[in-house]
């Protein structure tokens, strides 16, 4: 065989082989993927960047986000959406993709490894606890990561935003208010989140490295997590590595 020949071929080989362990690598972890951001949405920016039609034949899909014009709540678990919006003075959920969102984070997780937590944790806690078992369970917390809350919750203060047209003055407490919020106790909820120390105001709020939203598990009601505290017991899923 002629030498240059040989040499060509060793070289696509090698590159072969290189590509195919890169894939390999960036496979390994969970692909956390966004669009829009919560600062945009401050600075009176509240029109729809991406349809949720996109995402509807992704596989084991987990997401959250606000809807588009800020008229309701977005929340998927395992590719079945609850969304929420108020619909004369009352929460209506919604299973459609036919929607839009000003603001959306999202993640595809085919498997997830469980954690018993017992006790009493308020928001900052919890907050701190996954990220410590996050790290035990070896999970890259450089990178933003989702994660899952079941059982019964403690407290759960919640909103469901219906932002009036028009309105291009923005602050947290008028999100909260614009729409109907409450509180919830001793309830079985499942809750999904995502974590991040490096997306603060782009889709976690200042204050903290988590957004969180809820549904209940009669479906009833579902959105967005303001505050909660655990009560005995729940279960916290993260991405099995």
């Amino acid at each position: 065989m002629n030498k240059s020949i040989f040499t060509y071929l060793f070289l696509l080989i090698a590159l072969f082989i290189i590509s195919c362990r890169g894939n390999k690598e960036d496979s390994k972890g969970v692909e956390v993927r966004y669009s829009g951001a919560l600062k945009t949405i401050m600075s009176g920016d509240i029109q729809s960047v991406m349809g949720l039609d996109s995402l509807s034949k992704l596989d084991n899909l987990y997401a959250l986000g606000a809807a588009e014009n800020l008229k309701g709540e977005i929340q998927i678990f395992i590719g079945q959406p609850s969304n929420s919006s108020v619909k004369n003075g009352s929460i209506v959920i919604s299973d459609s993709f036919d929607q839009g969102a000003s603001l959306l984070v999202y993640a595809s997780v085919k498997e997830w490894e469980e954690h018993r937590i017992d006790g009493n944790l308020n928001k900052k806690e919890l907050e701190a606890l996954i990220y410590e078992l996050a790290k035990e369970q070896a999970i890259n917390v450089e990178k933003p990561f989702p994660f899952l809350l079941e059982g019964a919750i403690g407290s759960l203060d919640w909103h469901v935003i219906d932002w009036e047209d028009g309105d291009n003055v923005h602050s947290h407490e008028k999100h909260k208010n614009s729409g109907l919020n409450g509180t919830l106790q001793n309830e079985e909820v499942q809750i999904v989140g995502f974590y991040s120390t490096k997306h603060k105001t782009i889709f976690t709020h200042h204050t903290t490295n988590m957004h969180m939203h809820f549904k209940t598990d009669d479906n009833k009601l579902a959105g967005h997590i303001d505050d909660l505290n655990t009560s005995s017991s729940i279960t916290l899923k993260l991405p099995k590595q």
